[in-house]
């Protein structure tokens, strides 16, 4: 069986820029800001520790050379992790997306699309939960089936409460992502590009169900406005309070909310060769 890691204790990179910087980082087990002026290696650190992750989370024999993890608990070679980026760039190529017949012009459409299919899953299993809970006969199996749907039904109300200035309000008759707005229904690549990052984060957090995991998020203060900067980490650790965040920012909103005890400077944690 595999064994999962709940969260990253220490990240250690030795030679960060051809061995000219070696970086060894301790993490919080909730969150972790990454700050410093441009070309100190923020979005360097996180992308090497990506890449050095196998899709399906295996480490440490699918690590770069030189990428070394401290998780908890030790014994664990698994972990499960999602990745935020920050930019709303055109796809580099159409060709599939034109024989699947989607209309998706940039990655923050296909990421969504991707979205949607972990969003139908995720149901799925929740609707299984919920009716063998419900078949147990258990004296209090209705609130365990309300317990079991709490999660999607915040996220909607958190994306619903986000979007309140534009009117638009998540159909919550629909199995996939739709919006109403003003009696037209509109999908998530007709949305505008924060509103897009927004709810990438948000739907990237539910469908990992509760589960430990580490979102990974590089500049997600991008496209955001700033009263949705302030309020991310809250909303992020509201909808799993399981995830371990780290994160690399330019922008104080983010940590305008309590969180200027997790922010680390990239020079407090390297060492020049």
């Amino acid at each position: 069986m595999q064994k999962y890691a709940e969260y990253i204790e220490e990240i250690e990179i030795d030679s960060l820029w051809s061995g000219k910087k070696h970086i060894k980082w301790r993490l919080d087990r909730r969150v972790n800001i990454l700050s410093g002026v441009n070309g100190m290696g923020k979005s360097t650190i996180i992308n090497k520790v990506v890449k050095g992750l196998s899709a399906g989370g295996e480490f440490p024999s699918h690590m770069l050379k030189g990428v070394h993890l401290k998780v908890y608990p030790a014994e664990a070679k698994w972990i499960r992790y999602d990745v935020i980026r920050s930019f709303d760039r055109p796809l580099m190529s159409n060709d599939m997306i034109g024989k699947m017949d989607l209309s998706l012009a940039t990655e923050l459409d296909w990421q969504l699309f991707k979205l949607q299919r972990k969003y139908l899953d995720y149901q799925v299993n929740m609707g299984n939960r919920i009716i063998q809970v419900l078949q147990s006969g258990a004296p209090d199996a209705a609130q365990q089936a309300q317990d079991i749907s709490e999660p999607k039904k915040r996220f909607q109300d958190i994306i619903d409460e986000l979007f309140a200035d534009t009117g638009k309000k998540i159909v919550r008759t629909e199995n996939e992502i739709r919006f109403s707005q003003i009696g037209e229904t509109l999908v998530p690549y007709q949305l505008s590009s924060g509103e897009k990052q927004i709810l990438a984060i948000m739907l990237t957090v539910l469908v990992q169900d509760g589960e430990d995991y580490v979102l990974f998020m590089d500049e997600p203060e991008v496209s955001l406005h700033v009263e949705w900067q302030k309020r991310l980490i809250d909303l992020v650790l509201e909808l799993n309070p399981h995830v371990q965040i780290i994160l690399t920012t330019h922008s104080p909103a983010i940590i305008m909310n309590g969180w200027l005890d997790s922010v680390t400077e990239v020079s407090d944690i390297t060492d020049v060769d």
